[in-house]
Parts: C-alpha cells; structure tokens; sequence
C-alpha cells in the first residue's frame, strides 16, 4: 500500500511540472540516445579494427644473391625460424619459397610476371602476431641485432601505425563522449527532483509534522526521478531501433568491412541504455536529495 501511493505521489509531482518534467526527460532521451549510438558505433569500429589488426603481419625476406651477393643457407633459415617460433608474441609462422611467391604474384598482378626469364623473388617468412600492437616489436627483434641471412623486414609501418592510431583515438574519444553525455543528464534529473523538492516544500514540512518517515518523503523523489529516466531512455532505444531499421542499411550496412565485423547486438545495447537510464535517475535523485532535501 505505502509503495503504491509513494509511486502515485511521484507521478503526480512528474505531472504537476510537466514541462520540467518534459525537459529533463527529453535530454535523457538525447544522451541516452548518443549513448547507445556511440556503444554501437564504438563497438563496431572497434571490431573493425581489431578486424584490421588480424591483417598486420610481418614479412622476413631472406636473403638471395641479388639482394645479399648469396643466397641464405638451410642453416640460416632455420635459425630465423627458431627464433620466430619461439618469441611468445607470434601467433603463426608460415614460409614463402620463392616459387610459390612467384605464384601469388601471378594471381595479384599478372602483367608485373609476365615475360620473366627467372624468379626473382627471395624465400620469405610471413608472421602473424597474437595482436596487431606487437607487429612493431616483432620487427624490431629481428632487425636488432640483425639476423644471419634475412635482407629485409617488412610490416607495412605506416599502415600499421595508422590503423593502431585511429582505434586508440576513436576509443578515447567515445569513452569521453560518453561520460559527458552521462554527467549532463544527472545533473538535469538532479536539477528536475531539485525544482521539485522546492515546489513541495510546506508539503515535506506538514508531512513531518503528522509523522511520515524519512523513507516515505524521501520515496516519491526517488521514484520520480527513476521514471524520469526510464521514460528518456525508453524513449531512446525506440529511436535506436528506428535508426537501425531505417538508417543504419543505408549507410554502415553498404560497407565490405568484413563477415568478422559487427557490432555489438541491438538487444544489450538497448538493455545496457535502460540500466544506465535508471542509474542516472537514481543517481540524479540521491545526490539532490542528499544536498537540498532534509528530513
């Protein structure tokens, strides 16, 4: 009983200011909303890029007469081998003969092969790091002290740093964005329950006058500034999944990033913005409380 009539005491109060009431939930609906974009889209580029790290890899050319004044030695090639299979930051080592170089150079780019009289192309070990961050390292532990028998370590440097700058600062900046958008809306939920708190007043202080316990004033705030933020965050996951239907096929969707790339799923990103609406709200509600209402 006393629950439902503290709930009815705070939806009257949300109806009683409703154009503050409106407001604060309207802005919970936009940060709720951006929230839940910049989950989807932080995801998503994150799997790209973790999508693109997997394509880093290290190439360790060996040396041929041409490039060296002689060709490596069996003793030479297994010594690279070693030390690659053995460093724990590679994931896999694959080696490359000449010959079959020549071949995926023939599918690649057919008219660069066409009237050769000899192979050209040295033995090689292709390297795939357990993550694309170590591509440098790994390079780096071959090139210092240089090996016996390798002429050239190749991971495409600007390529990598590149693809490893962009996801470190896309992150930063989501991460960022997302906090900003969180602290905006508890401070206007918090700012609402305050408005609402000045507003009753003479009512708290005939309240505790006739004995109502701190629980049962303090209750409908709570209560309010929770549906304020359920209300925008509901109201935020309708919008998100108008934008996934209507919008996100014609713009993302048109994108080959990959099978492998994906976002995180609509249905936890909808239930992670109505947590974090309810969050905001409770969080709203107690620190206003605790500052301006004293019972």
């Amino acid at each position: 009983m006393k629950l439902r009539v503290v709930v009815a005491e705070a939806w009257r109060s949300l109806t009683a200011s409703l154009s503050t009431t409106l407001a604060a939930a309207l802005t919970v609906l936009i940060g709720m909303f951006l929230v839940g974009l910049l989950i989807g889209l932080g995801t998503w580029a994150r799997s790209w890029s973790e999508h693109a790290k997997g394509q880093l890899d290290v190439n360790v050319y060996l040396c041929t007469v041409t490039t060296c004044g002689k060709d490596v030695t069996n003793a030479q090639r297994n010594a690279v081998r070693v030390k690659l299979e053995s460093d724990p930051r590679v994931a896999s080592v694959e080696y490359i003969s000449k010959a079959q170089a020549l071949k995926e150079m023939e599918k690649k780019a057919p008219d660069m092969v066409n009237g050769l009289v000899s192979n050209p192309l040295p033995d090689a070990f292709r390297v795939k790091p357990r993550h694309g961050e170590d591509v440098v390292a790994i390079a780096q532990s071959l090139n210092d002290p240089p090996l016996a028998g390798v002429e050239k370590v190749n991971f495409g440097k600007k390529t990598a740093k590149r693809i490893l700058r962009v996801a470190h600062i896309f992150e930063v900046l989501s991460a960022l964005a997302i906090a900003i958008l969180l602290i905006a809306a508890t401070i206007l939920i918090g700012n609402t329950i305050r408005l609402s708190i000045f507003a009753r007043r003479r009512e708290i202080e005939v309240m505790k006058l006739v004995g109502a316990s701190n629980w049962f004033v303090r209750g409908p705030f709570m209560v309010e500034g929770l549906l304020t933020g359920l209300i925008g965050a509901a109201a935020a996951v309708v919008l998100l999944f108008l934008g996934k239907e209507l919008v996100l096929p014609t713009t993302i969707g048109r994108l080959d990033a990959g099978k492998d790339v994906n976002a995180i799923a609509f249905e936890y990103t909808a239930l992670l913005v109505l947590m974090l609406g309810l969050l905001l709200g409770a969080a709203g509600s107690s620190l206003t409380m605790r500052r301006f209402l004293r019972v």
